[in-house]
């Protein structure tokens, strides 16, 4: 499951990272790659990014249920 969650968190951080050149620049590095928003491979990508984000809210969850979250926002 850790390979998962390191899979899944590095996705979310190539989401998050194209959104952000996105909203800056107008500019979808998912889509140049792949040859556009409309092309099989980037709708791939994007449905996993999506899913990736899904998956991380359990670790976030757990986090939060175990204490961690509350640990952190102390400091």
């Amino acid at each position: 499951m850790k390979i998962l969650n390191i899979v899944t968190l590095a996705l979310v951080i190539i989401g998050g990272i194209n959104w952000g050149l996105v909203g800056v620049a107008q500019f979808d590095l998912v889509a140049t790659i792949f040859g556009g928003q409309d092309a099989p491979l980037a709708r791939v990508v994007y449905v996993l990014v999506g899913l990736s984000a899904l998956w991380q809210i359990l670790p976030l969850l757990q986090a939060g249920s175990t204490g961690e979250v509350r640990a952190q926002a102390g400091r």
